[in-house]
């Protein structure tokens, strides 16, 4: 299936979906950024001058001691984006501030990845789910 780039089709059709755990932001000096921790199996990997930002699950960097300050869910959203396709992150990232909720947004080849607050998980579904049922209406 070929990926959607109309923005009223990718927020009809995001069917939004939780990942379990928990996942938490740290990060490696850049000096090697291809030796990981032993037991590290990141979900993303970004690398920066500063260093090497990691998301993990966040039992594999409390195993491995490293540093975070934020727990977050990941949320997938099902619809097949484009990565050309202009508007869905602007959407989705002001609905869930609307809410008065944070949101990192990474994409994939395939979909978008939502990192909200752990403990807000469900009140960001919920957005989510409102906003793909109706753009125009403000979230919950």
């Amino acid at each position: 299936m070929s990926p959607e780039r109309d923005l009223s089709r990718l927020l009809a059709g995001m069917r939004p979906e939780a990942n379990p755990g928990r996942y938490v932001f740290t990060t490696l000096e850049r000096s090697d950024p291809g030796s990981l921790p032993e037991g590290l199996s990141p979900v993303v990997t970004v690398a920066e001058p500063e260093g090497v930002t990691l998301v993990v699950r966040q039992e594999e960097a409390d195993a491995a001691c490293l540093a975070y300050d934020y727990v977050a869910a990941w949320i997938t959203l099902r619809v097949h984006s484009a990565l050309d396709a202009v508007g869905l992150t602007a959407a989705v990232a002001g609905a869930l501030a609307d809410a008065g909720l944070s949101c990192n947004v990474v994409a994939g080849f395939h979909h978008d990845h939502l990192f909200v607050e752990h403990a807000r998980a469900e009140q960001a579904l919920a957005v989510l789910d409102a906003l793909s049922q109706d753009p125009h209406k403000p979230a919950p």
